[in-house]
């Protein structure tokens, strides 16, 4: 049976109901869209920046159970469009002066490719970032966990982490399903609280948030 962290976290987590009782919905998540005073704090470090991949070749499927991390032929890979867009990106956060010391990226070919358009070879393979969309419930638990050590693990002074991954991964740990491709979801560092949503940039902000 596949389902989502986030909603199993909140059924275990809830209160005994009186018999009868209606249980109480979820909170739905809100998304908030960055502003200039976002990227003034994003230049000060200190933030994780969650990328979803670019567009893909959706005639082509990924192969599961039988893909092959190493053969792109096996998955579902980038567009035309997809590609374009994930080098705008980079250049964006370029322009932004927004410093990254730390880029990640699932074992996807979709998500290698976008980091290397991004950032050449300056990227290092991250295996709790893997597309948990084909995942069972159990083994989603190990990879979530490890993405929220990802999520809280201090960063250097003055620089930010850029993790590059899939839009499941997120729904199943927050609520929030990231779209479109390319949008940037900012969470900030708060010590033992953990990390916290912030906001988010879609590919279509940049242009305003540049001026």
């Amino acid at each position: 049976m596949r389902c989502s962290l986030f909603l199993l976290a909140i059924f275990i987590s809830a209160p005994l109901m009186a018999k009868g009782e209606k249980p109480a919905a979820p909170p739905a998540f809100t998304e908030r869209m960055a502003t200039r005073e976002t990227l003034q704090q994003l230049r000060q470090g200190g933030y994780v920046l969650y990328v979803r991949h670019g567009d893909t070749d959706n005639s082509r499927a990924d192969r599961f159970p039988h893909v092959d991390l190493n053969d792109c032929s096996t998955q579902r890979v980038l567009s035309g469009k997809g590609r374009q867009l994930m080098r705008d990106i980079g250049k964006q956060i370029r322009s932004a002066r927004i410093p990254v010391s730390d880029v990640r990226a699932s074992p996807m070919c979709r998500t290698r490719e976008s980091a290397t358009l991004m950032f050449g070879q300056n990227f290092t393979v991250s295996s709790p970032l893997m597309y948990s969309a084909n995942m069972t419930s159990e083994e989603k638990i190990p990879r979530l966990t490890a993405l929220e050590k990802i999520l809280r693990e201090p960063l250097p002074a003055g620089s930010n982490r850029l993790l590059i991954a899939h839009a499941p991964n997120l729904a199943d740990l927050i609520g929030f399903f990231v779209k479109p491709e390319g949008t940037v979801v900012i969470f900030a560092q708060r010590g033992e609280a953990g990390y916290e949503y912030v906001a988010s940039i879609r590919p279509e902000m940049w242009t305003e948030l540049l001026r």
